[in-house]
């Protein structure tokens, strides 16, 4: 069945503010996705430190509330794209995916009465910390706050963004696997704290990795760390001898 031109209309108008970051309403939409996102990393540093039963349950809520709106936004962008397909394939729509998927598994797995694996579970919870990928959206291109940030200085905010992402996922994945055998490693502070002693290479040697998985996410960060930084500031420095 053909849309009607009001129904291509809407598609067109939810289209431009998507992606609109000089009218009122699209800077709207995109410092509320900013701090949605932060919102989201936020909740997820918090939940790694001791509190109690009930405020656990108001975080889940609370991560429930932001998730909702993240696959609002992903199925309005889905819907007003032109061509679904490639929206589909588009790497910043696979990372909204990622951001919603893990919480959504949560949710709609024990509905059919799946005996969940502790162990799983920590793993799907595990991939929340990929969603501070979602801030990659801001910096695709020169529009970024708003148009106001020339070529030069946006290279040097996605190296810094790529160094608080390093650090963040890295920190994440490293209290997941470690904070279940290592008495090191009690919140998102201890694996952060490990983290920078890491890729900084100082290494005082007061938290070590305990697991196979601890060590194999401890070379996977170091790694990551002597390619991506780099890689980054050689295109700054490329940027400014031009």
């Amino acid at each position: 069945m053909k849309s009607g031109p009001a129904t291509a209309s809407f598609r067109h108008t939810l289209q431009f503010y998507l992606i609109d970051c000089n009218t009122a309403l699209g800077k709207f939409i995109d410092v509320f996705i900013i701090f949605l996102n932060l919102a989201i990393c936020v909740l997820l540093i918090v939940e790694t430190y001791p509190i109690g039963a009930a405020h656990a349950d108001v975080l889940w809520n609370i991560e429930i509330a932001l998730v909702a709106v993240l696959i609002v936004e992903y199925s309005a962008r889905m819907y007003a794209s032109p061509n679904r397909w490639r929206q589909w394939r588009d790497i910043y729509s696979i990372i909204d995916l990622i951001a919603i998927l893990p919480t959504l598994s949560l949710l709609v797995l024990p509905l059919f009465s799946l005996d969940l694996d502790l162990g799983f579970i920590r793993m799907l919870r595990g991939f929340r910390v990929f969603r501070i990928f979602r801030f990659l959206r801001f910096t695709a291109d020169g529009e970024f706050f708003f148009g106001r940030i020339n070529r030069q200085l946006l290279k040097v905010v996605r190296l810094v963004l790529t160094i608080v992402m390093i650090f963040f996922i890295s920190a994440g994945l490293f209290y997941d696997v470690e904070s279940v055998t290592n008495d090191q490693v009690r919140n998102f502070g201890d694996a952060l704290y490990f983290t920078v002693v890491a890729l900084t290479t100082v290494g005082f040697g007061d938290i070590t990795p305990q697991s196979h998985a601890g060590r194999w996410v401890t070379i996977l960060m170091i790694f990551s760390g002597i390619i991506l930084i780099p890689w980054q500031a050689s295109l700054i420095v490329k940027e400014w001898i031009h």
